[in-house]
This record gives structure tokens, sequence and C-alpha cells, in this order.
């Protein structure tokens, strides 16, 4: 075991990191042969651990990323017995090897973290939705009456509204 080792989180899982230790993570979107940096969510050193989030951001767990692999074939077999339902799947998980070049805690915070916490402090404004028919009025809407024409209940018009114009003037 090493003196000093830190839990790191990549992929939704926790991974104990000690310098020189091998990794096999989910993968990370990196080019074989560059440097990532890892989130610590603890750090023992000597007897003292840290826990707290403030110190966490002190530690710096550097990793190289040496190759990209794909995990074993998983089988899956779905069957329904007496229904003739039968469905065979496979999957193979894309994985990342990281060689783990330094676990340490810093003095103090690196340069690039303490822009972010400035960033994350400064209130962010929501933009105004630009609504689709901004600054024009709601159109009418028709009720069942003006949409079938003033037509009584049976759907039949009656005598009068058949006469003309020129009927009803004569009369």
């Amino acid at each position: 075991m090493a003196e000093s080792y830190a839990i790191v989180e990549t992929g939704g899982k926790q991974y104990r990191a000690e310098k020189g230790a091998s990794l096999l993570v989910e993968k990370l979107a990196a080019d074989e042969g560059s440097k990532v940096n890892l989130r610590a969510v603890m750090f023992k050193d000597d007897g003292d651990v840290v826990l707290d989030g403030d110190k966490l951001e002190k530690v710096k767990v550097e990793a190289v990323v040496s190759e990209h692999v794909r995990g074993p074939k998983v089988r899956i077999y779905k069957y329904k017995p007496k229904k003739g339902y039968r469905r065979r799947a496979g999957h193979r998980q894309a994985l990342t090897r990281l060689e783990v070049t330094d676990v340490r805690l810093l003095s103090r915070k690196p340069a690039g973290s303490a822009a972010k916490a400035e960033r994350k402090a400064a209130p962010r404004r929501k933009p105004k939705a630009a609504s689709a028919g901004a600054g024009k009025p709601a159109a009418k809407r028709r009720t069942t009456r003006e949409s079938t024409g003033d037509r009584s209940s049976s759907g039949a018009r009656s005598s009068s509204s058949r006469r003309s114009s020129s009927a009803k003037k004569e009369k």
C-alpha cells in the first residue's frame, strides 16, 4: 500500500488512485498519451484524511491515458416458455485504461479552479424566451354556432332563412 492515495470519481463510479496504479474506467474523450485530471472525493496522506470540499480542491490527481479498450462481451438472452419468444443481444463496454502519475495535496488551490469558483458564484441570468406570437393579439375562438352557419338544432334551415332577400322585400 502506498502512503498516500485518493478516491477519485469518473464515469459515475469511484476508484482508489495511487501513484503508479492502473485504472480501467468508462471511456473518456481524451486521446492516448494525453494527461487528464481526476476529481478527488477523498484524500489520505500519512494519517491525515481530507474530506472537506474546499480542501479537496487542493488535491491533484493526474493520470495519463494509456489505451482505449473494450470490455468483455456480455450476452443477453430473453426467453418466455411456450410462447415462441426468444431475443438474443450482446454488449461490450468502451473502456479507458489510465496510469496514475501523481497524487498529492497542493499548498494552495490551482489557478484554474479559482476561475471556476468565480463563475459558479456569479448569478446566471436566464434569457427571455421569445414567444412565437409576441405583440400579436390572440385569435378569437369560434363557437359551434358560428362554425355551423347558425343552423337550428335539427340541421335544417328555417323557411324564412331560405327566401332570398328580394322575396323578403316583396312581403
